[in-house]
């Protein structure tokens, strides 16, 4: 019996790693093939939409919008913004640009406006920014600065609205689930803006306070897109942020999640840049 069982143990050893070897040796064989690192932009004609999304939400927010642009022929990557530090958000981002062969139109909402701004910055192949009811900051803004709600009404996305909890290297922020259908998702189902409340998420408090650099909607052609309905970030604030940088400018009567709620509209924008900058 001993006999048998070590024979057995031998068999499966070998078995074991007859499989790993020939599963090591087709990755090797598939990463021959393909250029490391790089993303094939998949179409020649039109360029890769890389959305990305902002505080208390993730990229599958955006599966409404992705429907439309791959129906109308647009590779797209949502990438999952770390929401840790303005900074290394940016650089990440960056590294996701920089995979991709071809030209991108960079999409941002909300906080992820911060990170495109900065993201796309020296950025050869960004074609396009399209801001999302987006932050879109000068060099030494900070995203915190344009809560201001004497300054810029509308906004309800306040202290007490928060749920922070420590975490080893900082305090994460989530929005008070309670309050988080009236302040960020309004124009959604209940049910659908209680998932998203349930599975925001969360930015590290120290987002707010960071300085931007230097913006690169100062030199990339720029598309806004404002919630008019939005207590997020305030209309206000985003019509100045539209204003500024001389950005194509649209609205939709829409809560912050207006990218959710509208794909539509959202998509056409995001086209109408590619189609612009093509």
């Amino acid at each position: 019996m001993r006999a048998q069982s070590s024979k057995r143990r031998t068999l499966v050893t070998f078995a074991g790693a007859a499989i790993s070897g020939a599963l090591a040796l087709g990755v090797v064989a598939s990463a021959a093939q393909a250029q490391p690192g790089r993303h094939d932009g998949g179409s020649a004609e039109n360029p890769t939409v890389v959305l990305v999304h902002g505080a208390f939400a993730d990229a599958s927010g955006w599966g409404g919008v992705i429907t439309r642009l791959e129906h109308d022929g647009y590779p797209v990557l949502a990438v999952a913004n770390p929401l840790r530090d303005l900074a290394s958000d940016a650089a990440y981002v960056r590294s996701v640009v920089d995979s991709i062969d071809g030209d991108v139109v960079l999409v941002g909402h909300s906080y992820g406006g911060g990170v495109i701004t900065n993201a796309a910055t020296g950025a050869d192949n960004v074609d396009a920014l399209v801001y999302v009811a987006a932050f879109a900051p000068d060099e030494g803004e900070t995203v915190g600065q344009f809560n201001d709600p004497v300054k810029y009404p509308g906004g309800e996305l306040t202290t007490d609205s928060l749920v922070l909890r420590p975490y080893p290297g900082g305090v994460d922020a989530t929005i008070d689930p309670a309050r988080f259908r009236r302040i960020f998702a309004a124009d959604l189902p209940e049910k659908q803006a209680s998932i998203m409340a349930a599975t925001q998420r969360p930015a590290d408090v120290a987002v707010l306070e960071q300085p931007s650099g230097t913006p690169a909607w100062k030199t990339i052609p720029s598309w806004y897109q404002v919630s008019n309905d939005d207590k997020a970030l305030s209309p206000v604030a985003q019509r100045f942020f539209a204003h500024r940088m001389g950005a194509h400018t649209s609205s939709i009567n829409a809560s912050h999640a207006g990218y959710v709620s509208h794909p539509k509209e959202t998509a056409d924008v995001i086209e109408a840049a590619a189609r612009a900058t093509s």
